[in-house]
């Protein structure tokens, strides 16, 4: 079993910026790809962004693609997402999770997931 813990949510100005961590423990050489998805009220969980656990290679969504930066720090098990020129559609609960079935791939899709965390708000006023 992998725990993943998020931290870092919170509330910003539209042009602001957040960066969110993501802890991981438990069995974390199990682990292949990292991910980011949010979730707002009364929509589907979306893809964020991601990263191969033991690489450099990343993946974004469009609508975050040039504001937002993922990266990893494996000494510390943990995942951040840099958020900058955020807009008030970024507002959503923001979710780790942890993909350890897929050794070569990064996938888009929630439920090629794992594991996951708990969530943290990320709340943009206009």
């Amino acid at each position: 079993q992998v725990q993943l813990v998020e931290s870092g949510g919170g509330l910003v100005q539209a042009g602001g910026s957040l960066r969110l961590s993501c802890a991981a423990s438990g069995r974390t050489l199990s682990i292949y790809v990292m991910g980011w998805f949010r979730q707002a009220p009364g929509k589907e969980r979306e893809f964020v962004a991601a990263i191969k656990w033991s690489s450099d290679r990343t993946k974004y969504a469009d609508s975050v693609k040039g504001r937002f930066t993922i990266s990893r720090d494996n000494s510390r098990n943990t995942v951040y997402l840099q958020m900058n020129s955020l807009k008030p559609e970024d507002t959503a609960v923001y979710f780790c999770a942890a993909d350890a079935r897929r050794r070569f791939v990064i996938t888009t899709s929630p439920n090629d997931y794992d594991f996951w965390g708990q969530g943290t708000q990320v709340t943009v006023s206009s």
